[in-house]
């Protein structure tokens, strides 16, 4: 696991993801709401976030199972655009994430006068998933060796320090955890503010390495 501590190494980890059916299905959006309100928060991170990890390269706006199900099948256009809209970075935790979801279906349906059931064969299926981490070879108590292990580490390394460290473990983005207690507060601040969701995960390695060079070639530059 990461490290937070000054004096401690950034341990790079790994994980294995198990994805299961969990037996629950809707048809229409009364029944997507019911199931939404009691399924663990792990399916609602593996509907919001299961894409990111998939597509190694590709970077196109990170689809929301919910949303779009209830565009293509449903054919209910403004609630998939509205879904679509909840912009993920803004939540910390999955049980605020899971409310406006379930707010934002429910004020739809305020509003809506029929349901329309999903054809036949075209139910929503909820999934879950779950983790098992996995140590690397890869460790570092410096910057330097920070940067060196980045560029190394699979993309699901770096997928679970930055998306599940944050919003399944809830204790933040783990880069920049372990980066300020190294003393390094500006480079940990930039790499907070990236956004992981609109880009993908090769891209989020190239603009953090970018990030450590130029700290570092900052702090060796001393002004004539």
């Amino acid at each position: 696991m990461s490290a937070a501590g000054k004096a401690q190494p950034f341990r790079f980890v790994t994980h294995l993801t198990l994805t299961e059916l969990t037996g629950r299905r809707a048809r229409d959006l009364l029944d997507l709401l019911r199931h939404l309100k009691t399924v663990p928060l792990s399916v609602i991170y593996y509907h919001t976030h299961h894409f990111l990890e998939q597509h190694r390269f590709l970077s196109p706006t990170p689809p929301n199972d919910f949303a779009f199900w209830v565009t293509s099948v449903l054919q209910e256009t403004i609630l998939g655009e509205r879904l679509a809209a909840i912009d993920t970075l803004h939540f910390t935790t999955l049980a605020n994430l899971r409310d406006t979801i379930v707010a934002v279906i429910e004020t739809y349906l305020t509003t809506t006068k029929s349901l329309r059931p999903a054809p036949e064969g075209s139910d929503f299926f909820f999934m879950d998933s779950r983790s098992f981490l996995l140590p690397t070879p890869y460790e570092a108590n410096t910057l330097d060796e920070f940067a060196q292990a980045l560029q190394k580490v699979s993309i699901h390394s770096i997928y679970h320090h930055v998306f599940e460290a944050r919003l399944r473990l809830e204790r933040g983005n783990d880069f920049a955890e372990w980066l300020s207690g190294l003393g390094e507060e500006n480079l940990a601040w930039q790499i907070a503010l990236l956004d992981p969701y609109a880009q993908s995960m090769e891209s989020l390695r190239k603009h953090m390495l970018r990030l450590v060079e130029r700290s570092r070639f900052e702090k060796q530059y001393v002004p004539a």
